[in-house]
């Protein structure tokens, strides 16, 4: 019935006052963060994504009829909670792999940095799951609703689970070689304990070559990757990459390979909150 409403009611829908406060926070922190004079992306990284994220919802909302805010304003608000957290795991795997750096955090004591750090990364989760939701409910996904199916057993779970740890302690052994299981490792770990415990997983869906919800995610977060690393560009504070053998082909200041890496984040990010949140906000059918 959703479906059949998205496709046919959606365009009578009216654009949601908060998609145009998102609209009106991206028209001015984006120029304002690439052309004001010494430190601004610290203050301005928040309220710019705060916009895009408004916006994405009020697209949502408009094609399917309710979106994660008007479904419940608390899961908008705790994903940003939970996003913190999760992305200051992904910084201390970066101790070791040393894959990226931010300059001009010395323009800030250590302090501040930290705490507008953490505001920053409270953006992450609902950045990537507003606009897997936004791809949800695209008519072309549906075609990835009868794919190949995925045997996934007990015994799956078991070597995804060992693969998953085997790849994590080389990473950590020697990240100049397998940094890029920092990107994988998890989902791999975390994904098998979902399902022990009783947690969503995503995986559930590929039994039935249901595919809808893993693609949704990797084209999520492939589409928030462009606009973070195009926003970063002109940044400042800003990040840039130490990736060994694959710094050429850049655009922006990521690697063209290295947007592959987007795609496993995803889903990393959607077994994360399932472990940490197992009632929050839903990409699957039925949800």
């Amino acid at each position: 019935m959703r479906a059949l409403e998205k496709h046919t009611n959606g365009n009578d829908r009216r654009w949601s006052a908060r998609g145009w406060l998102g609209l009106m926070l991206v028209a001015v922190c984006w120029p304002l963060n690439w052309i004001l004079p010494s430190v601004r992306t610290s203050y301005l990284f928040f309220p710019l994504w705060l916009g895009y994220i408004l916006v994405v919802d009020a697209l949502v909302e408009r094609r399917a009829g309710d979106s994660i805010w008007s479904r419940s304003r608390r899961d908008f608000a705790l994903l940003f909670l939970i996003s913190a957290p999760v992305w200051w795991l992904f910084e201390l795997i970066n101790l070791r792999t040393a894959n990226w750096e931010y300059l001009g955090r010395e323009a800030v004591n250590p302090f501040e940095f930290n705490l507008l750090a953490t505001i920053s990364f409270s953006i992450v989760v609902p950045a990537v799951f507003e606009t897997a939701d936004l791809m949800r409910n695209f008519r072309w996904i549906d075609g990835f609703a009868s794919g190949p199916r995925i045997p996934v057993m007990r015994a799956i779970f078991v070597g995804l689970f060992v693969v998953g740890l085997a790849m994590l302690s080389a990473m950590l052994v020697w990240p100049v070689l397998f940094y890029p299981f920092a990107w994988i490792s998890l989902v791999l770990i975390v994904e098998p304990i979902n399902y022990w415990s009783g947690r969503p997983y995503f995986l559930k869906e590929l039994r039935v070559g249901d595919w809808r919800t893993v693609v949704s995610l990797a084209v999520g977060a492939l589409v928030c990757g462009f606009f973070w690393e195009m926003w970063n560009y002109y940044s400042f504070p800003k990040w840039n990459y130490h990736i060994p053998g694959l710094g050429f082909l850049r655009i922006f200041e990521m690697p063209l390979l290295g947007y592959g890496g987007y795609i496993p984040f995803a889903l990393e990010l959607y077994a994360l909150k399932n472990f940490i949140w197992p009632n929050g906000p839903r990409l699957e059918s039925g949800r």
